[in-house]
C-alpha cells in the first residue's frame, strides 16, 4: 500500500473516530499527523509543524476575543439595534444585508477571510437575538464573501487571473467573476427559503422593543465549544443544551444599562471595530493581531466588561482547526495532494478528468487554503485544455468556483470563523450543521458547474 493512500486512510479513520466516540477531531488530528508524518513519511517534528496554521491560530483567538468583549459591554446589541433600523424592521432582509456586505467587501479587494471576520461575529449576534438559523446567517456571510471574491481587482480574482496569463490560457475575467456571483447567489437563495427564510418574510416588521429575550448576550456563558468534542468541550455543549437559569445572566451585570444603549464602552469598541476594517482592508494588516491588540486595549480601559472574555474565546474550535489542517499540512508535504491531482489528470478522457479536478479541488479545499488549490489545480488541468477539446474559460470557472464555494465547511477558515463567531448556541450541533451542509455543497456543486461551464465548452 503505497505512504500517500494510508496517509488517505488514516484521514477517514479520524472521521470516524471523532463521530462515534465524540473525542475532539483536532487531537485526533494532531496525533495522525504525528504518526504518519514520522512513520509514514519520514517527517521530523519541525516536517509535521510546517502545516500548522499559525496566521489562521491567530485570526479565530483575536477575532472571537474582540468580539466577546463587544458582547460583553452592550456593543452587538447596539449593532444588532442599528441593523433593524436600518431595514425597518425587516428581519428577513438582514441576512441579505450581510450577504451583500462581506461580497462588497471582498469585490473592492478585503480577503475572504478577513471580510468574514469582521462581518460574521456581528450576523451571528443578530441570529442568536432573532432566533434565525445560524446556518442560515453563516452561510449567507460565506456565500456573500465567495460571490464577490473573483472580481477583476479581488485578491482572488487577481491571483486566478495572474494564474490564467502564467500558464498561456485564454481568460475572461468578467466570466469568472460572474461565475462565482450567480453560483453564490443561486445558493445563497436556496439556504434561505429552506432555512426558515420565509418564515422571516412572513413575520414582517419587528420594532426594536420587540427584541425576544435573549438566553444571553454571550458575556456570561462558559467557554465556547467547537468541533466534535473533547471530554471538555462535550460537557461545555451539553451545558449549553439546557436552559441556564435566568437570574444568572442578570446577576453578573446587575447595573446593565438597556438593550442599545450607546454607553462609552460602546463608543470605544464601535471605533475598534472600525480601526478593524480600516486596518486590514486600507492597510493590510494582519486581522487576527490587530484584534488582539484591540481586544487588549478595551480590556485595559474597562476590565470589569472583558474580565472573562479570555474564556470564551473559541478554544475547542481552535483545537479542532488548527489539528485537522496540520493533518493536511502533512499529506501536502508527503505529496498526496498532488498525487491525486497528478492521477486524475492523467486519464483519457476530458471531461472526465474535468469533473474529477473539481471534485478534487473543492473536497481538499474544505480542509486547505482554496488560494492554494486553485493554484495547484490549473496547471493540473493544462494538458487536456491543450487538446482543445474542453473551453479553458469555463473549465477555470468551474474550478475556482467548486475550490471556494465549500468554504462553508468548518474545516475552512471562513467555515471555522462561522462556527467560532456564533453565540448561544450548541456548537456541537452547530458543528455538525455546518459539516453535513459543507458536504451537500461538496457533492453537488463540483458537478453543478461542470454541466454548465465544462461540458458546453466555454471559451
Amino acid at each position: 500500500m503505497s505512504p500517500e493512500l494510508i496517509s488517505v486512510l488514516v484521514l477517514a479513520v479520524v472521521f470516524v473516530i471523532a463521530t462515534t466516540r465524540s473525542v475532539n477531531m483536532g487531537a485526533l488530528a494532531f496525533a495522525a499527523a504525528f504518526g504518519v508524518g514520522t512513520l509514514v513519511a519520514d517527517l521530523d517534528a519541525d516536517g509535521v509543524f510546517a502545516g500548522f496554521p499559525g496566521d489562521l491560530f491567530v485570526v479565530l483567538v483575536g477575532v472571537t476575543y474582540l468580539f466577546a468583549i463587544a458582547r460583553a459591554n452592550g456593543t452587538t446589541d447596539w449593532l444588532v439595534h442599528a441593523a433593524v433600523r436600518m431595514v425597518r424592521g425587516r428581519v428577513a432582509l438582514i441576512p441579505w444585508v450581510m450577504f451583500a456586505l462581506t461580497g462588497a467587501l471582498t469585490a473592492i479587494g478585503a480577503v475572504s477571510p478577513a471580510a468574514v471576520a469582521i462581518v460574521a461575529p456581528i450576523a451571528l449576534s443578530f441570529a442568536a437575538r432573532y432566533r434565525i438559523s445560524p446556518l442560515l446567517m453563516g452561510a449567507m456571510v460565506v456565500h456573500g464573501a465567495q460571490a464577490g471574491g473573483f472580481s477583476p481587482i479581488s485578491i482572488y480574482g487577481s491571483i486566478v487571473n495572474g494564474i490564467v496569463e502564467r500558464e498561456k490560457l485564454p481568460g475572461s475575467e468578467i466570466t469568472l467573476f460572474l461565475a462565482s456571483l450567480l453560483v453564490n447567489l443561486v445558493i445563497a437563495a436556496v439556504v434561505f427559503v429552506v432555512c426558515g427564510g420565509l418564515r422571516l418574510w412572513r413575520q414582517g416588521a419587528v420594532t426594536g422593543e420587540a427584541l425576544p429575550a435573549p438566553g444571553g448576550t454571550g458575556a456570561d456563558d462558559g467557554p465556547a465549544t467547537g468541533g466534535t468534542g473533547s471530554g471538555g468541550a462535550g460537557s461545555e455543549a451539553g451545558t449549553r443544551t439546557a436552559p441556564a437559569p435566568a437570574p444568572t445572566a442578570v446577576a453578573t451585570r446587575p447595573e446593565a444599562p438597556p438593550a442599545g444603549a450607546l454607553t462609552a464602552p460602546v463608543v470605544a469598541t464601535l471605533v475598534s471595530l472600525v480601526a478593524l476594517v480600516v486596518a486590514v482592508l486600507g492597510f493590510d494588516l494582519d486581522a487576527g493581531l490587530t484584534a488582539i491588540t484591540l481586544a487588549v486595549v478595551l480590556s485595559t480601559a474597562w476590565p470589569e466588561d472583558s474580565r472573562r472574555a479570555v474564556g470564551q474565546i473559541a478554544w475547542p474550535t481552535v483545537l479542532l482547526i488548527c489539528g485537522v489542517l496540520t493533518y493536511v499540512g502533512v499529506l501536502d508535504e508527503m505529496g498526496t495532494i498532488t498525487w491525486a491531482g497528478e492521477g486524475v489528470g492523467g486519464i483519457g478522457v476530458p471531461l472526465l478528468a474535468a469533473v474529477l479536478l473539481c471534485y478534487i479541488g473543492a473536497i481538499v479545499s474544505a480542509f486547505a487554503s482554496s488560494v492554494g488549490i486553485m493554484g495547484a489545480l490549473i496547471p493540473l488541468a493544462v494538458p487536456f485544455l491543450a487538446q482543445g477539446e474542453i473551453g479553458a474559460v469555463g473549465m477555470v470557472a468551474a474550478l475556482a468556483v467548486s475550490a471556494t464555494v465549500v468554504d462553508v465547511s468548518p474545516f475552512s477558515t471562513n467555515g471555522a470563523l462561522v462556527l467560532a463567531a456564533a453565540p448561544d448556541v450548541d456548537r456541537e450541533r452547530f458543528f455538525r450543521q455546518l459539516m453535513a451542509y459543507g458536504g451537500i455543497v461538496v457533492a453537488a456543486v463540483p458537478a453543478a458547474v461542470w454541466l454548465v461551464m465544462v461540458v458546453p465548452g466555454w471559451g
